[in-house]
């Protein structure tokens, strides 16, 4: 690494965020944001569209809806990237944070589209704006609310977001949701599964028997060896890609928009969570890449860029934006804390985004191919709840409110016919499992004394002290 540096620049000037490395190291370092989190910021958007009962095939009337989402899906993660990293005045952190589509909403936007088609996604866009604009509004006061969301909440929370979608990735690989509807025989056959597997098993091979940015890109080099595979097997149709036009422009209003209860309410909820998730992101990029804490400025700054470009993409018909963690890790290992690295990144992403063969390319994905890859992420966001939990003080206390949200909420997201009785709105919230599960372990976070809390230190001394930290 440090030959690296000597080329690239001086320790001090590559932990600088302003610093340009020489212009041929700039767009290969670029394309390495882009590949790092590309699979992960069109994946929503197929997912969402499939929830809401898109065809897939060219000749299905959504097939051109599903073309416009994951196009978007990529331009507007460039653009909030641009945000993020020149910025508008306040707005924007000026450093090399990457947006992309978050997966934390996905559980909330499932259930307010599921089998309703393209009829749903006014109501969505709906929701996406509104909750932008709450999240905006949140910079102002940010680092004051994280007072409530201690590792025990916020580990639950990423952990639910894993668990609610673990679902969508075996539908996937065993053949995808039309199929398991229909019933179809060739719903879970071993076909099916072969294509996911390899996804799974090369992905694997990549992150732990690589280095560098192989091991960052170990699932986009995954779907590529599953994609090959089921290319072999004649599981893969062009005729999307000739299609599709060379070039289309975003279009505001795309699939209108309306407000509802349900979705205002569910998409501010998720956004004060992911408003935080961007805080810890843009603190491990100050860590990872110069050494130090973020400032309140930055910190303020993501957080109003993050609502922004959130608003943004739900006036043009795009799912909400986050800051991405993978490509954090990417900026601690490659120690280049540039964010003109990261706008190059920006600009790819915008350019594939104008281009709808690109996402024509993309839907040409097997479902099973991609069940594959879901099931990695997934399971790896899941993981990373867990990992978050790991730095939690497990008491009783803690121990009571994490099983009680958890099995609220799991139990509530397993079995919807629990809350039939229950208006449209509260069951389109409560059956998300995510939203029960994160109120309750806010709420008795706030209000249940903590043994361990300075003010109660007198009560827990002596022999107790041993039993109450166990």
């Amino acid at each position: 690494m440090s030959n690296q540096h000597s080329s690239l620049g001086t320790r001090e000037q590559l932990r600088d965020p302003d610093y340009l490395p020489p212009i041929y190291s700039v767009v290969p370092l670029g394309l390495q944001h882009v590949l790092a989190m590309f699979v992960s910021n069109v994946t929503p958007a197929i997912i969402v569209a499939g929830a809401a009962g898109f065809g897939f095939g060219s000749n299905s009337p959504d097939f051109p809806q599903l073309i416009y989402m994951i196009q978007m899906s990529m331009f507007f993660a460039g653009v909030a990237t641009l945000i993020q990293t020149i910025s508008i005045g306040p707005v924007g952190a000026r450093l090399p944070i990457v947006q992309g589509t978050s997966f934390a909403f996905i559980p909330i936007m499932i259930p307010l589209v599921a089998g309703q088609g393209v009829a749903a996604m006014p109501v969505l866009m709906g929701g996406i704006i509104a909750g932008g604009i709450f999240h905006f509004f949140l910079g102002f006061f940010i680092k004051r609310l994280r007072f409530a969301l201690p590792p025990l909440v916020t580990g639950l929370i990423v952990l639910m977001i894993g668990l609610s979608l673990v679902k969508v990735g075996i539908q996937y690989a065993a053949g995808g949701v039309p199929a398991m509807a229909k019933n179809l025989p060739e719903f879970g056959s071993l076909l099916n599964w072969s294509m996911a597997l390899v996804v799974i098993f090369v992905t694997l091979g990549f992150k732990f028997f690589t280095r560098g940015l192989l091991s960052v890109s170990a699932v986009l080099l995954g779907l590529i060896a599953g994609y090959l595979y089921a290319y072999a097997l004649g599981e893969v149709n062009f005729g999307n890609i000739a299609k599709a036009a060379a070039f289309a422009a975003p279009d505001p209003l795309h699939f209108g928009v309306e407000f509802s209860i349900a979705a205002i309410i569910g998409f501010c909820l998720m956004s004060f969570i992911s408003a935080v998730e961007t805080v810890g992101d843009v603190s491990g990029i100050t860590k990872g890449g110069a050494g130090r804490e973020a400032t309140g400025d930055e910190i303020r700054g993501a957080t109003f860029a993050d609502g922004l470009g959130t608003a943004i993409s739900g006036v043009f018909g795009a799912l909400p934006n986050t800051s991405f963690s993978q490509n954090v890790g990417l900026i601690a290992m490659t120690g280049i804390m540039s964010r003109h690295v990261v706008t190059i990144g920006a600009l790819f992403l915008i350019g594939a985004g104008l281009v709808p063969k690109v996402g024509a390319a993309i839907s040409t994905i097997p479902i099973e191919v991609l069940g594959g890859g879901v099931i990695v992420m997934f399971g790896m966001v899941a993981a990373a709840g867990v990992s978050m939990l790991s730095d939690v003080n497990w008491n009783s206390r803690n121990m009571v409110i994490f099983s009680i949200a958890l099995s609220v909420g799991l139990g509530l997201q397993l079995v919807p016919q629990a809350l039939q009785h229950l208006p449209s709105t509260a069951k389109i919230l409560m059956t998300s499992g995510l939203l029960p599960s994160a109120f309750i372990a806010i709420f008795l976070n706030l209000i249940l004394p903590d043994p361990m809390a300075p003010e109660n230190t007198s009560e827990i001394s002596g022999g107790h002290a041993g039993s109450k930290n166990k």
